[in-house]
């Protein structure tokens, strides 16, 4: 059972949480530290000069990177959070470019040279963003006041995917790619209802440079990463390298409030520094993949960072491509993921796995869900999804996550001592 006490991210988190929400998996037993930062006066002073000072700035760099003026942590920057260097890895022609199956690039290490080379291709995708947006102070006061953060060219014809927390509560987007060309016709197509992902969308282009995304299903602890990002804001595709340090962890997010929380399961650790202002940057491995959105740092220990797996993103991703529009693949269930403690306290037969209970305040199984249409019960443990380990690869939700809104999937449930398959066409996740 994991120690969390560490682990506290360092943006601002989304705000309308709900204990009630039924796509969510409970950690057995997560101990929850928030940050303690004193230095967000959201209140203090006019932010309006900021923006103004960030896109003028911006116009400027010949690298297009926005210059952002920075908290103690880094954590938010007005009403929009602070968010940086989320990266590309290469130019292609196909609108997204998945990892190709049969092939892992988790399985690869780096060689000399190739951190250099890697860092030389991502260029090209970063993009910065640029929000404003309109707040009323204690007094009742309006006022302007900017943010900045950065995002990852996900398709060639637009399609941008950054952290939720960079541009909630925008009124306008502005990006801003690498080479300091600037689209101000950019729109906030969707969010991720359970994560910090957001999608946006430059309209009318078509030959943007577009990243290749990973499979994070596969990674193994130890094999070796780098991160890429604006550090601190102004340093431009910084690179930093280590390990995967672990995976499937869960941190409590918070912009040292008591009430701005949130918890993000199934995170990947790692040793790679990410200094303030690299959030929303790309985890990389040593094929130069995509496999995690960096998110997290500690405020308590050197070298402690988390990032959201990139699996995660890809089912409401192929869906915008597909039509458009994207909604998160729902299930409809309420699990608490199993480690040898769970097992134990539970009674379960087995050590991994997602295991749906009910309790006094909600039902394992969501009534008319798409695991109630094909007969998922309470106490039953589901083992995989389409093959995939739960526990191994991810948690339920998050193997679920990469599948869109009516796609069917087979889970392997164990029941009553039987190992049994079950089809489950899935939903899509309504708030």
């Amino acid at each position: 059972m994991e120690d969390t006490k560490e682990n506290v991210i360092n943006h601002e988190p989304k705000k309308d949480l709900k204990a009630e929400d039924a796509e969510k998996t409970e950690p057995f037993s997560e101990k929850k530290v928030f940050s303690e930062d004193d230095s967000l006066g959201r209140g203090a002073k006019d932010k309006k000069s900021t923006l103004e000072q960030i896109a003028s700035n911006e116009k400027k760099s010949t690298a297009g990177n926005a210059a952002i003026i920075m908290s103690v942590l880094a954590l938010a920057l007005g009403a929009g959070g602070l968010a940086l260097g989320w990266i590309a890895l290469d130019k292609t022609s196909v609108p997204i470019t998945f990892l190709n199956s049969g092939t892992d690039g988790n399985s690869a290490n780096f060689v000399e040279g190739s951190i250099a080379e890697i860092a030389e291709k991502v260029s090209k995708s970063v993009v910065s963003i640029v929000t404003s947006s309109t707040v009323t102070n204690f007094f009742g006061q309006s006022y302007d006041t900017g943010a900045a953060g950065t995002g990852i060219i996900a398709s060639a014809d637009g399609y941008i995917i950054t952290n939720k927390h960079v541009i909630n509560g925008a009124k306008k987007v502005t990006v801003f790619l690498d080479d300091g060309t600037s689209y101000e016709d950019v729109e906030v197509v969707a969010t991720d209802p359970l994560n910090d992902v957001a999608f946006l969308k430059i309209k009318d282009v078509s030959d943007l440079p577009a990243a290749t995304l990973g499979d994070s299903k596969t990674i193994n602890v130890g094999q070796q990463v780098i991160a890429i990002g604006n550090a601190l804001g102004e340093y431009k595709n910084s690179v930093t390298s280590g390990i995967v340090s672990g995976v499937g962890r869960s941190v409590t997010a918070s912009d040292g409030s008591s009430y701005n929380v949130e918890t993000l399961s199934d995170m990947i650790q790692t040793d790679a520094a990410i200094n303030s202002g690299n959030s929303g940057g790309p985890l990389v491995n040593a094929a130069g993949e995509v496999i995690g959105i960096n998110t997290a740092t500690s405020t308590s220990a050197e070298n402690m960072g988390f990032a959201i797996p990139i699996s995660s993103t890809k089912g409401m991703l192929a869906q915008l491509k597909e039509t458009g529009k994207a909604e998160r693949a729902f299930l409809g269930v309420y699990s608490t993921q199993i480690t040898p403690d769970a097992a134990k306290a539970y009674n379960l037969p087995v050590t991994s796995g997602a295991y749906l209970y009910s309790s006094s305040t909600y039902s394992a199984i969501t009534k008319d869900s798409p695991a109630a249409k094909a007969g998922l019960k309470d106490k039953d443990i589901v083992l995989a999804v389409n093959g995939v380990k739960v526990g191994e690869a991810g948690t339920l939700s998050d193997l679920v996550s990469e599948y869109k809104p009516n796609d069917t999937v087979q889970l392997t449930v164990l029941r009553d001592g039987n190992e049994i398959a079950v089809n489950v066409t899935l939903g899509a996740y309504k708030k």
